[in-house]
């Protein structure tokens, strides 16, 4: 399973021109999930993106977390997170999980980090949407999973 964050001082997403997510100063988090993954990497991501110390303090140093600073995230599936370009020129997402236990597993990372008291908005699993993001930084980092070790 795989997050990317992205610190950011507002961010949304829309469907069909109708926003349904909103936040203000915090993380955006796409999350891709695999096959084989499980609710332990759910759990994992969601202890992980809550706890990463990527906002500045006082002397500008990345040592407070999202949940020190009050912040909000914006949670987006996003299978294309599991894209294999290894060969040719059209990605591969073969990785990916099916349908089913990626809302399962998307839905259970919300909730993980819901059970935090962050603030959480979210866009809707499978659907066409348009996201603006505000990047802070810009900082961007990739989290997986897999590297839990």
């Amino acid at each position: 399973m795989k997050a990317l964050l992205q610190r950011v001082t507002s961010a949304s997403v829309s469907i069909n021109n109708e926003v349904v997510g909103k936040i203000g100063r915090g993380l955006v988090v796409l999350v891709g999930v695999a096959n084989g993954d499980t609710l332990k990497d759910a759990q994992y991501l969601a202890q992980k993106t809550a706890g990463l110390r990527i906002f500045a303090n006082e002397e500008g140093k990345f040592d407070l977390s999202v949940m020190d600073v009050k912040g909000e995230l914006l949670v987006v599936s996003q299978f294309t997170l599991l894209a294999d370009t290894r060969k040719g020129r059209r990605p591969s997402f073969t990785d990916a999980a099916p349908p089913a236990l990626g809302e399962e597993l998307c839905n259970s990372f919300i909730d993980q980090v819901r059970a935090t008291g962050l603030k959480v908005e979210t866009g809707r699993f499978q659907a066409h949407m348009l996201v603006e993001i505000h990047n802070d930084g810009p900082v961007t980092i990739m989290l997986d999973s897999r590297d839990k070790g």
